[in-house]
């Protein structure tokens, strides 16, 4: 079966890869938050980490020519701003809504600022290769073998985290710390639990996988840096991260959701499927992550101490 001539399992094998890899960085920063989010931080700067760690990573695989170096250019940017963020909200206690948007602004405007006088505003690319893993037999399965067992390292490493999250949130004594901070401080601190510490690693945590997933949008998947070319995503994984209530599965699930979601548009376009005008479906999988917060915010218990400042001996 064909559509306009585009054989059909071409088409979703295609549709299926694309949504895996545009899910990748969604993934890999709604886990960073819900870290954050669990120890009683709202972090709104992830917009600004991403983007940081998306140029901070093209800059370093440009000079040195290396995917490696390119992601530890985008990690310790993310973890940088992660540090910004926990010196101000946690040591200063400044409110975390303002910082965490300041930290976006000022990420788009230096991002924005440091492309125009590196590279004077051109689309230059990184020559960076990204380790393929192909499975073989495996990934001759129609539709599901390429876009699950021919695909690059990194790829793998994103879905891996999943469970590794789910077992440090859930199965460690770190996690327990983390779910105590972020609901009952004060008894977490009576308890022995050192308050601070936890949430400066929190948000560390936050920050490398937000810098993480710029890195990976920019040096391993596109290979090139645009101004404020994360377009919202920071925002969307944050909306995951909630929506999916800090459970690393649910996140997972919501992640292939929207990222299916739009690169089924971006297919019913190139398939030339008459949808009426294409920004509308552009803006389907954004109206719909808007439409579940609607529905299923008041389902969502936010942890108690969420952006709260914690100072020991106050109430």
């Amino acid at each position: 079966m064909t559509i306009n001539g585009v054989h059909l399992t071409t088409f979703l094998a295609a549709m299926l890869s694309a949504g895996l890899l545009r899910a990748v960085p969604l993934v890999a920063a709604a886990l960073g938050e819900a870290v954050a989010e669990r120890a009683g931080l709202l972090n709104l700067g992830i917009e600004g980490m991403m983007l940081s760690g998306a140029f901070f990573g093209f800059w370093a695989a440009y000079r040195a020519n290396s995917l490696f170096w390119g992601m530890i250019g985008a990690m310790a940017a993310g973890l940088v701003l992660g540090m910004i963020f926990g010196v101000l909200t946690i040591t200063c206690r400044v409110d975390q809504v303002l910082v965490g948007l300041s930290i976006t602004i000022f990420g788009a405007g230096l991002t924005g600022f440091m492309f125009r006088d590196i590279f004077a505003g051109q689309n230059v690319a990184a020559d960076v290769n990204p380790h393929q893993i192909s499975i073989p037999w495996l990934r001759d399965i129609p539709v599901i073998g390429k876009p699950f067992f021919n695909e690059q390292l990194l790829f793998y490493v994103a879905w891996i985290l999943v469970p590794v999250f789910s077992f440090l949130l859930m199965g460690t004594r770190f996690g327990l710390n983390v779910r105590a901070v972020g609901e009952n401080p004060f008894a977490a601190d009576a308890g022995g639990v050192d308050v601070v510490r936890t949430r400066y690693v929190a948000i560390a945590i936050a920050g490398t996988m937000a810098g993480f997933a710029g890195g990976f949008l920019c040096v391993s998947d596109v290979k090139i840096f645009a101004i404020n070319m994360t377009v919202g995503q920071g925002f969307i994984a944050l909306a995951i991260a909630m929506l999916g209530k800090w459970n690393p599965y649910r996140i997972m699930a919501g992640a292939i959701l929207f990222g299916m979601l739009v690169s089924l548009g971006d297919g019913l376009q190139i398939l030339g499927v008459n949808l009426g005008h294409v920004e509308f479906i552009g803006m389907a999988p954004y109206v719909g992550v808007m439409l579940a917060l609607v529905f299923l915010a008041g389902r969502t218990a936010l942890p108690s101490a969420l952006g709260i400042p914690y100072a020991r001996g106050s109430r």
